[in-house]
Formats: structure tokens, sequence, C-alpha cells
């Protein structure tokens, strides 16, 4: 299958020239939508030739609508696609030879499915005594273990949803936390098994799942709770630590968050807006003080700051380092002057819908090695788009490769 994947010549040979820490490494992935694809994309832009395995029809992820239609470009760069029918006997010793031939095999099915097929660590180890397998599940194993869980499914039942909406009106977050975190932790166990096994010479299994992921990005909650006795209010009508925290209309309708979490910022605050009164206010004095007085304190701020336009108020705490942010949505990141400065954003080139072959800009990984962003080295692949060279790589010839093909076994 002709190439859609390939990068400018010039971007592809700067990032050849660079050796990346999991280079050498090989991942095969058993994934779909975004939990297994996350925990893949890490590792491959980390260096590792990850492996995606494909239904011979295409990953579904690929044709997903709304909220899901940038799930498959997100997630998926930087690596190989082969197109295998596991439910055909020959497609499936093919999908076995690959996932043997792995220093990681990584999958987000549901609980037996792998097992059901020969591909569970428990028979590939037997092939492959230092594989490292690592699972993407809901949960756990315990009571739940066998529920089926979605991000927003455990975000309910784990919390975060009481915590992001309003009382009485849970809210998820706005993106897919528990599934990209879980993702991300699952290749934290990997990288981790791989540096055991460098030396014992023996490869393990790790579970990484939605629900225990988010008990823990709510756990500084429940440590509120277990150190006041108080439990945590939902944020939106949490009590702040900080006095001025908070969302501020200004002039021009525009919104936009400003802070002072320390008594010197507030004192830097009101010398900046001449707001001498307030400076000077007994009952203002430390942030404590600003805290117990918010419900008469912030009415007056937010009258004085809507008398100012957003973008002079977020001139005048830049000028004085204090904390503000615009209130931006996803589509105006893409113009951002510091993640275009930064090297934050990188192109590829769709291989699916309406939009196939356009190119159009990705987040990279959020961090830095030797002052380097980890580039993208090749777009997401085309369905089965690396079939027939990971198969010779695995010792099948051209005649049973054609072969392979014409059954459906691969595509």
């Amino acid at each position: 299958m002709a190439s859609s994947s390939d990068i400018p010549l010039d971007t592809a040979a700067a990032a050849a020239d660079r050796p990346l820490p999991l280079q050498g490494l090989r991942v095969v992935e058993f994934s779909h939508m975004v939990m297994g694809p996350s925990c893949g994309m890490v590792l491959a832009d980390l260096g590792a030739e990850v492996i995606k395995v494909e239904p011979v029809e295409g990953d579904r992820t690929r044709h997903l609508l709304g909220a899901g239609a940038g799930f498959f470009p997100m997630f998926n760069r930087n690596k190989k696609s082969i197109a295998i029918d596991l439910r055909s006997a020959e497609g499936l010793q093919a999908a076995i030879r690959l996932a043997a031939s792995a220093d990681v095999v990584l999958q987000n099915f549901k609980p037996g499915v792998m097992k059901k097929y020969g591909l569970d660590y428990a028979t590939l180890s037997q092939l492959n005594p230092g594989l490292i397998y690592v699972n993407h599940t809901g949960f756990l194993p315990g009571p739940y273990e066998h529920r089926t869980a979605l991000d927003e499914v455990v975000q309910m039942m784990g919390g975060l949803a009481y915590m992001t909406g309003r009382p009485g009106d849970p809210l998820r977050a706005g993106t897919s936390v528990n599934d990209i975190m879980g993702g991300m932790f699952g290749a934290i166990g990997a990288m981790a098994a791989l540096m055991q096994r460098a030396q014992t010479g023996k490869g393990q299994e790790i579970d990484s799942a939605l629900f225990e992921n988010n008990v823990f990005l709510v756990g500084q909650h429940m440590m509120q709770y277990a150190v006041t006795g108080q439990a945590a209010a939902p944020m939106p009508d949490r009590i702040s630590s900080w006095a001025m925290y908070d969302v501020f209309t200004a002039q021009d309708g525009e919104q936009i968050f400003l802070a002072a979490v320390s008594d010197a910022q507030w004192r830097t605050f009101c010398d900046a807006m001449g707001y001498t009164d307030l400076k000077n206010d007994p009952q203002l004095q430390t942030n404590n003080d600003r805290v117990r007085a918010r419900s008469t304190m912030m009415p007056v701020l937010r009258e004085r700051l809507a008398q100012h336009t957003a973008a002079a108020l977020a001139a005048i705490f830049e000028q004085h380092q204090l904390p503000f942010a615009p209130i931006s949505r996803p589509e105006q990141l893409f113009d951002d002057p510091h993640l275009n400065a930064t090297g934050c954003l990188a192109d590829v080139v769709l291989t699916d819908g309406e939009r196939a072959g356009q190119t159009v800009r990705t987040t990279l990984l959020p961090l830095r090695m030797d002052g380097q962003r980890l580039p993208v080295r090749c777009s997401p692949p085309a369905v089965g788009e690396h079939t027939a060279v990971l198969l010779q790589g695995l010792g099948y010839g051209a005649d049973e490769i054609a072969q392979l093909q014409s059954c459906g076994a691969v595509a």
C-alpha cells in the first residue's frame, strides 16, 4: 500500500540524526479509542517502533464524528500499521508471531478477549519470557473488574464529575483525562519494567486502569477530607484557599482569570491598579482576612475591574508578574504565539475522512529532552500501510503474503 505518512525530507533527516531514548525497542499495540493509543503514542514519540494492529477494515476510531473525530490523528502518529483479521487462523498466527517479536505488547480490550485469541501475557510469555505486557482496563482486578468502563463512567463514580460540576450538577471534565493519563501510566509502567528487565532478564505484566487513575486524580480532595474532616465542595462552590482567584468579566465582555495568591501579590496588585484603599483596608491585610471578606470584597473588585478591557488587564498583570489567563477555546491555540514560538505544534498528514491528505498541526508531548521537543517522525499511518514489510520481517515470503492478502487474513 502506498505511504500516506511521509513528512518533509528535511524534518525526517533531522529526526533521523537524533537518537531517541527508546530507539531499537519494538512495541506491538492491540488497541483502539484513546487509552491504549495514548500509551503507544508516548512510547512512539520516545523512539520505539510502535506497530498498531488494526482490523482489515481499519480501526473504527478513524471514522468517528463529533468529539471523537480527533482521536485517531491525535494518538497514532509515529506508528506503523498492520491490518490483520484475528478471526482467521492465518491472520491470528501472523499476529502471534508479531507479538512474540515485541519488547512490549499493549492492549485495551475487554477482559478475556486477548486470552481467547492466545494473545494474552500468559501465552505470549511462553514464547518470549522477556516480554513486557501492558493491560489498559477499566478497573484493576477486584469487584468491578468485569464492568464496562468509559472515561465518563469513572469520572462519575470516582468523584471527578462531582468536583467539576456545580452542586447537584455533576459534569465530566472537558477532555479524556483518564483515558490519556491511563495511557501515560501504562507507558510509565512499561518503561519501569524495561529497566527491571535489564537487570533480571525477565518480563512482566503491567495493569493500568481508568477508575484507579481517576481516584488518583481526586486523591488531593480525599486527603483534604482526611486532614480537615470537611468534605471538599465542588470546584464552582468551593471555599478557595486564596481570596482573589477567579474569572472576571472585563469592559468588552471578555472574561479573564486573575489571581493574587500571596500577601505580596495582593499588595502588588493594589499598587498596579491604584487601589490604595483596598491595600490599606485593615480587614484585607492577610490572605485569610481576604478569604473571610470575599463576600464583600469580590463585588467591589468585579465592579472596578469591569472598567478595564481584558487586554489592558492582561498587560498590567504580565508587567507585574501576577497570575492571569485569557479564557481560550481549543481552536484558538493554533495561533497562540508561545506555542508557535516553542515548537509545541507539528505537522501531520490526515489519512481518513473528507480532509484526508491535508496537512494539519498537532500537539507534541509537553516535554523537552536535551533542549529539544520530541518530533513527529511520521504521520498517522494509513490502514495496513506497513503490512507487507512487517510480514517480511517476520519471515513471510512474497507468495505467502500474497496468499494471506488474497484470503483476507491481512490487508
